[in-house]
């Protein structure tokens, strides 16, 4: 729904999104990829954290979950983050879009907002996990495959058997999608 994308508000998201976000999860991905609350929570009270949210009339119509992590380590699922000494990338974990809202760009927004915080913030690449057939989209905004070492790999068949590691570079004049 354009109208709904364009009048969103993106903000910064906060404990009070946890439910709704949960509940959006939830709808946008299989069981076991679906984190308990502790884990949620820990990425958007993260002191790094990105995590964002695009509400239009108080309901949530999508989130990011984003922090500052090291590079090639990603977390595992369901682990309670802690503080990270080396603030190397910006980790992406996990964006889910309500049903009404897929396709309207709103999770182009998401990150393209998370993306000019994060430069900023002195983060110059992006990594992620890709799942459940969601690399095409991610490559849409300008990541690509890397190669992963065996451990590295390891962590990431934990995300499902069609997981890749994916990473992009952020132009930190314009901090816009190229």
């Amino acid at each position: 729904m354009i109208f709904k994308r364009s009048a969103a508000v993106i903000r910064p998201m906060t404990l009070d999104d946890l439910n709704d976000a949960q509940a959006l999860q939830r709808d946008a991905y299989p069981s076991f990829l679906v984190e308990d609350a502790l884990a949620f929570s820990s990425r958007i009270t993260h002191e790094n954290s990105y995590c964002l949210v695009a509400i239009y009339r108080e309901k949530l119509l999508a989130y990011l979950l984003a922090h500052a992590w090291r590079s090639n380590s990603p977390p595992a699922l369901d682990e309670v983050l802690g503080p990270v000494a080396k603030k190397e990338v910006l980790f992406i974990h996990d964006l889910a879009v309500a049903p009404t809202e897929r396709g309207s760009g709103i999770g182009r927004r998401l990150f393209t907002q998370a993306m000019q915080r994060a430069v900023r913030g002195g983060l110059r690449r992006a990594q992620l996990i890709a799942v459940s057939g969601a690399a095409p989209y991610w490559k849409r905004l300008g990541f690509a495959e890397i190669q992963a070492s065996s451990e590295l790999a390891s962590r990431v068949a934990k995300y499902g058997r069609d997981a890749c590691i994916m990473e992009r570079t952020f132009d930190p004049k314009t901090a816009a999608l190229r």
